[in-house]
């Protein structure tokens, strides 16, 4: 069976999130005490945030706790919060009420991350929760870069901030083709070797050919171009002897799994099948319409191949 769960095989995580729902602080500031690399501190954060009505005890904790860590979890929950009452209907469907609620929760989150980055500016979670909510606000595509740079003065090259960004500079979110796929090219070339800087070029691909009409799209992934950067970012990344992903390494796979399928290279997509398993990842297998049928299908090519 194919499992989304963000959690992965990492039955850590799965007890990270029992924990937040038992509202055993020591056990989650136990966790995050344990983890020192920053984009494993902010998919474990994604999880916490992820666990509906934890608000309520993160907003205790954060009262009494010294640090930044409980002030941090409360962000990012109250803006994952916030978009499951906007839901991710386009904006014409969202009621006013929604949209109220929604900003409501956005601002507290950013009342709070606010505190947070100016007292620890290195705080690359906090950083990337602003980047996100920085979105939901409407402050601009040129403040979502503003607070790209200042974390990356101190934690650069972080793909999941480069991936909110590249939303913010999609043309969905009032940004243009150009623009993303400039941003793209430039965290994958700016990005060290084994990396996943190389990521935020794919989804920019993503977003732009999953934009299009079928014939279209069929003839956006037939482009050399568009080949030629997918084999450089493998190359510079899933393919580099250093590639070290942590907890986004199946992040990566089923994104390199993806994008060579939609690029009818189902052979170059096998070993990305071969390294996650049963493990799907991210949004983008949902833009094929069902994301387990459409995992299935490109793996069950991928094997053939």
């Amino acid at each position: 069976m194919i499992d989304f769960d963000p959690a992965g095989p990492h039955e850590e995580l799965r007890e990270l999130r029992r924990a937040v729902t038992r509202q055993d602080w020591p056990a989650i500031a136990g966790f995050f005490g344990r983890i020192s690399d920053p984009s494993d501190h902010e998919f474990a954060a994604r999880l916490v945030a992820d666990v509906a009505g934890s608000e309520g005890f993160l907003g205790e904790v954060a009262e009494r706790e010294p640090g930044t860590l409980a002030r941090t979890l409360l962000g990012t929950r109250l803006i994952s919060a916030g978009w499951d009452v906007r839901t991710a209907a386009r904006a014409k469907n969202v009621s006013r009420s929604q949209f109220e609620a929604f900003h409501e929760h956005l601002r507290r989150a950013e009342r709070v991350l606010i505190e947070v980055t100016a007292e620890e500016p290195a705080n690359a979670t906090a950083w990337v929760a602003r980047i996100k909510l920085n979105r939901g606000l409407q402050l601009g595509q040129n403040e979502a870069r503003r607070r790209y740079d200042r974390l990356s003065r101190h934690v650069p090259h972080l793909y999941i901030a480069q991936a909110n960004v590249v939303q913010q500079f999609c043309p969905k979110w009032s940004g243009s083709a150009e623009k993303v796929h400039a941003f793209g090219l430039e965290c994958m070339r700016s990005g060290p070797d084994g990396s996943l800087a190389s990521l935020a070029l794919l989804e920019a691909h993503f977003e732009l050919a999953f934009d299009l009409g079928r014939a279209e799209r069929e003839q956006y992934w037939r482009r050399p171009d568009v080949r030629a950067e997918i084999e450089e970012a493998a190359n510079r990344s899933v393919r580099h002897p250093a590639f070290r992903a942590g907890y986004r390494a199946l992040t990566a796979h089923n994104h390199f799994a993806l994008a060579f399928s939609q690029l009818g290279d189902h052979a170059a997509a096998r070993p990305h099948f071969m390294a996650i398993g049963n493990h799907g990842s991210g949004f983008f297998w949902g833009y094929l319409g069902d994301e387990v049928a459409a995992f299935n299908a490109a793996r069950a090519k991928a094997i053939k191949a």
